[in-house]
């Protein structure tokens, strides 16, 4: 095992990682931009490191910073959280040239993963089922004639996509040619690749992710499902462990499929498989995330296990800290996401400084943030301020935690708007309050609140 880990990123993920660090006695060397020199980690962590100014491309994505920081400051290992470089295969092979350890799956894992039109085609192959589809990037004409073949509504993504961003809904043959436009413009601007696939579009769905953890060792693990229905713009504002209303035997099928692709495929540390199930009940492979998820911590809350205890241990040769066996699943975890974000204009970021910002707290609360009073939210990153968590022995408990702990939450500042009533809205909705939920909710309630 390795002795000092670098954590290449920012915000709650970077101090999350770096408390688990602190757990395990590894000294933790955190990287910053400008504006983040006074935030929680840097105080936190053993040392840190100045990589660049505010813009990512000169800070948080820049390779040759990151490693040099890491060399100069005696890191074994790297740990990328999610977003930034977690899922970028040059990355995690430079760290390996340079003799560090990358806290991920191999590189060559990430690459075939990171495409996510090849990913479709080897999970297809792997016995997963997989929408009506291309298995690789199409060029306009190409892509038009599939999606009339096909049938509409389908959706355009890009093939370098992840995070929900490079996603484009297309109802009509008459809107798919400024439609494709578009998804290629977006693609190229957010992931440098403007290469996009389609495949057929499911209304009313459930998004439903099945966490998997493979050690070097031969050890294949599921760690239960989790519902991430409720999202704007395809980015998840709520999750939950264990899906309300999916039946135990599509769960288990699921999880057995996942466990399954990731054996045959030679998948190595912690990953999500991510599913679509249609109104019938029939589930398919959307993609699969090879790194630590935000919404890690439901999973944590139900299995007791510290998912970035074992991403380190796998990385470090060491075998799972369960097996299949060992693992309960106890109770019903819910996490609301708070961003810095305008509901009323289609969640448009809002940064500025906070006068005042008190997480909630009290029995089965879970709060990771980075935000305190006084903390200013810069404009060049995610407007995520904190992650809610809370746990029941069942799901009216939970959700009853939930909505106390988010009427004790107190945010503001000048010019910041946030997600918090619109997400109280969401989880006192007759759809979630009874698990009926898809990923047409969020629609649905901004339809409500206009006809009021």
């Amino acid at each position: 095992m390795f002795n000092s880990v670098l954590i290449a990123n920012r915000g709650e993920i970077a101090l999350r990682i770096a408390r688990t660090c602190r757990e395990m006695g590894l000294r933790t060397i955190a990287v910053y931009s400008t504006p983040d020199r006074d935030s929680p980690v840097v105080r936190f962590a053993d040392e840190a490191v100045h990589i660049g100014p505010a813009a990512i491309r000169h800070s948080y994505l820049n390779i040759p910073a990151i490693i040099e920081a890491g060399k100069a400051t005696g890191a074994e290992a790297i740990h990328p959280g999610y977003g930034f470089l977690s899922e970028d295969p040059d990355f995690a092979e430079i760290c390996e040239m340079e003799g560090l350890t990358f806290i991920g799956p191999p590189p060559g894992l990430i690459a075939q993963f990171g495409d996510k039109a090849e990913a479709r085609k080897l999970m297809a192959e792997a016995g997963l089922p997989v929408l009506p589809g291309s298995e690789r990037a199409l060029e306009s004409t190409e892509a038009r004639e599939l999606a009339d073949a096909i049938g509409f509504p389908v959706i355009l993504k890009a093939c370098a996509g992840g995070g929900g961003r490079g996603l484009s809904v297309v109802h009509s043959l008459r809107d798919f040619p400024q439609a494709y436009r578009n998804a290629r413009a977006t693609a190229n601007a957010a992931f440098n690749d403007g290469r996009v696939y389609l495949e057929r579009f499911v209304e009313n769905a459930r998004h439903i992710e099945i966490q998997v953890l493979c050690d070097n060792h031969g050890n294949v693990l599921h760690l239960g499902e989790r519902d991430c229905s409720v999202q704007r713009r395809h980015q998840k504002l709520v999750e939950e462990t264990p899906a309300p209303g999916l039946a135990p035997d599509l769960a288990g099928r699921m999880a057995a499929g996942a466990m399954e692709a990731a054996r045959r495929l030679g998948y190595r540390g912690l990953g999500t498989f991510e599913f679509l199930v249609d109104e019938l009940g029939r589930f398919y492979f959307m993609e699969i995330n090879c790194r630590i998820q935000v919404e890690h911590p439901v999973t944590e809350m139900v299995t007791g296990l510290d998912l970035v205890r074992e991403q380190i241990r796998v990385a470090g040769g060491l075998p799972a800290s369960v097996s299949q066996s060992d693992i309960s699943l106890r109770g019903v975890a819910i996490e609301c996401r708070l961003n810095a974000e305008d509901p009323e204009k289609g969640f448009t970021p809002t940064p500025g400084t906070l006068t005042e910002f008190v997480p909630p707290a009290g029995p089965f609360i879970r709060t990771d943030s980075h935000a305190t009073t006084g903390y200013t939210i810069p404009a060049e990153y995610d407007s995520l301020l904190a992650k809610i968590v809370s746990w029941g022995p069942d799901r009216q408990q939970a959700l009853n935690r939930m909505t106390r702990a988010l009427g004790e939450l107190r945010v503001s500042g000048p010019g910041i708007r946030t997600t918090l009533t619109f997400i109280e809205e969401v989880i006192t909705h007759p759809a979630y309050q009874d698990g009926k939920h898809t990923t047409a909710l969020v629609q649905k309630l901004i339809s409500e609140r206009k006809e009021r």
